[in-house]
């Protein structure tokens, strides 16, 4: 696994996704209002914009549904990051999240493979989620 060359800054409305992240757990939020699954972490829904969101949660595991090798590192930070593969992958509740794939090499992925999440450590005690193939 490589290295986090940038960590993430948690606020008050994310800090409940990093904190299960860091239990080894992956928390989406959804509307109370209307049903929707709300992804990334907002304070109001994106769909009915209810401010009535719970934290519920998931298995974390998905299909890729799109992805790409990137090649050259797209700033600075990512220079000593080798061909990180970045996936959007659909979460089995529906939601797609922005990831990189773990544990498997670039000619190897395909979309709708089945994934599970990767909990990966960071700097100041942030964990990030990351995906890796499942059978």
């Amino acid at each position: 696994m490589q290295p986090a060359p940038i960590t993430p800054v948690p606020t008050p409305t994310s800090q409940p996704f990093w904190d299960a992240l860091a239990d080894g757990r992956v928390l989406i939020q959804r509307c109370r209002q209307c049903d929707t699954w709300v992804y990334y972490p907002r304070a109001r829904c994106s769909h009915c914009l209810s401010d009535s969101l719970e934290w519920t949660e998931v298995s974390g595991q998905g299909t890729v549904y799109t992805f790409t090798v990137a090649r050259q590192p797209t700033t600075p930070a990512f220079a000593e990051v080798v061909n990180p593969i970045i996936a959007v992958v659909k979460l089995d509740e529906g939601v797609r999240v922005t990831t990189s794939l773990e544990g498997v090499d670039p000619d190897d992925v395909q979309v709708g493979m089945r994934v599970g999440p990767l909990f990966a450590p960071a700097e100041d005690g942030v964990w990030l989620l990351r995906h890796q193939p499942i059978d």
